[in-house]
């Protein structure tokens, strides 16, 4: 059965449907970079409390600021913007539902008028972001704002017809100020550190380039909560779509798959009002720092630990990794001695069963999750994820070793072609750079490690640190991914 708002009640009677009327909704927020994480995360969240009666005026306008967005875009459309939220997992407690959080998708490429105009409505009062850890413009190696940026140049020379984030913010905010509308809330939903203070600082950065009473403006009036935001969300392949097809009826042009497990920390700071999530199990807090570390060092952190190494193997999913044993001794090895002691006490979470949690979810059978997706984007990932363990241990004379072979892996997967023969594509939008660094195996060390927006000044300045850099990499190299990672566990 075609997904669409006609053909809602013919769906198989497992599939779950709003529980309210489409035509009820009024838009609230606007989301820019609607993906497979924001849908199977804060619509998710959002259509839960409309589901319940409440929040019929939150619901979202997407936003696409990509080209490649109009294929999401047009997909949506032609089913009413409904879509299924599929899970998987290796119980029979999963659900299939669908979701009418979202109402509406406005592209930037069909007018930035348009899009300008939609951010600036009073109706909107909170503009949500998932735009990839590399989207803010930050340099990690000194967290400034990189204003020499193409598109960044673009914006402040047209700001009547801008091509980012930040200068479509910036031109609605001035709009919203001219007009005396109220501001809105500006929450980042991407897995960064400290996100709301990283997007605050990005977007003040832009707006004192543009224009210094702007910028005063928007640092009294709009407000970057914090977040902690966590769902493991596959790429939808076509064999997903193809199951959800075959197993519950369902014909929808994008799915999003996802694991049952899902959680949002959020810092409670709003200037325009927001909906209740908290009565759908969002945790608000007034502090998201020992959580975002936990689940940024942890989970990620764990992530790229396994997801180079699997893809030298051969492994091509990550349910593949933790079924070798030695890859989730490894894991465990890494979490136990070099993060879980770099972590302060974090409320109501015992680190032990949140670990054990982890090896549990990363070895999901059913969702197929894709290395690809995990390995990509690496440049922008490692300075967040895996850099902050790495300069801890060794600012704290601690071995070093489980660490650098996490930045070995990454160094060996960059050349393309795993033990078995087979090559690969870098999903890396900094691809040709990052593999011009690993052409010569002479200069790897320098060459990479001394790439400071990604690796900063201390790790190439650790000879204790290089040197097991060196001998992870030759082992992988020489010895192959099984008997180097039984050399660092003896």
């Amino acid at each position: 059965m075609k997904l669409n708002q006609q053909n809602l009640n013919r769906l198989a009677a497992e599939v779950q449907l709003p529980a309210y009327r489409l035509s009820d909704t009024h838009q609230g927020i606007a989301h820019i970079g609607v993906g497979g994480f924001h849908r199977a995360h804060q619509a998710y969240y959002t259509d839960a409390l409309m589901n319940s009666g409440e929040a019929l005026d939150w619901a979202i306008c997407g936003v696409g600021l990509r080209a490649e967005d109009r294929r999401a875009r047009d997909d949506l459309k032609e089913q009413d913007y409904l879509f299924t939220l599929f899970e998987l997992g290796d119980s029979d407690d999963t659900e299939v539902r669908v979701i009418g959080a979202i109402r509406d998708m406005l592209l930037a490429e069909d007018g930035a008028q348009a899009l300008i105009d939609k951010l600036a409505d009073p109706q909107i009062r909170i503009v949500s972001l998932t735009i990839t850890e590399g989207g803010y413009c930050i340099d990690d190696s000194n967290g400034e704002f990189m204003a020499h940026l193409p598109q960044i140049q673009h914006d402040l020379a047209h700001s009547e017809a801008p091509k980012t984030v930040f200068g479509f913010l910036c031109a609605a905010l001035e709009k919203r100020r001219a007009a005396g509308i109220p501001a809105f809330t500006v929450m980042s939903c991407d897995n960064l550190p400290h996100n709301g203070a990283v997007t605050r600082k990005a977007l003040l950065a832009f707006a004192s380039l543009r224009n210094s009473d702007l910028c005063s403006w928007i640092d009294t009036n709009v407000s970057f909560p914090n977040a902690m935001v966590d769902r493991i969300t596959p790429m939808t392949s076509t064999a997903h779509r193809l199951q959800l097809a075959d197993k519950h009826g369902v014909d929808d042009a994008w799915p999003v798959v996802c694991e049952p497990f899902v959680q949002w920390l959020l810092e409670d700071k709003f200037v325009n009002g927001r909906p209740a999530w908290e009565k759908v199990g969002v945790q608000f807090t007034d502090d998201v720092s020992p959580y975002e570390e936990m689940k940024i060092k942890l989970l990620n952190g764990s992530h790229l630990a396994l997801t180079y190494l699997g893809s030298l193997k051969g492994y091509r999913f990550v349910h593949e990794t933790m079924n070798d044993p030695l890859f989730v001794r490894y894991m465990r090895a890494y979490m136990d001695l070099d993060v879980t002691p770099q972590l302060a006490p974090v409320p109501g979470i015992d680190l032990s069963d949140y670990k054990d949690t982890l090896v549990a979810r990363f070895s999901n059978q059913a969702i197929a999750d894709q290395l690809e997706r995990v390995c990509s984007d690496g440049s922008s990932k490692f300075p967040k994820f895996t850099i902050p363990t790495i300069n801890r241990l060794i600012a704290d004379g601690r071995e070093t070793r489980r660490a650098a072979l996490v930045v070995a892996a990454w160094a060996l997967y960059l050349k393309g072609i795993d033990e078995n023969g087979d090559t690969y594509t870098i999903p890396d939008p900094r691809a040709a750079f990052c593999q011009a660094l690993v052409v010569d195996d002479e200069l790897i060390t320098e060459r990479l490690l001394g790439v400071e927006e990604i690796f900063g000044a201390a790790i190439p300045k650790s000879a204790e640190f290089v040197a097991a850099f060196e001998w992870c990499y030759n082992s992988l190299r020489d010895e192959g991914v099984t008997r180097t990672l039984e050399r660092v566990l003896a």
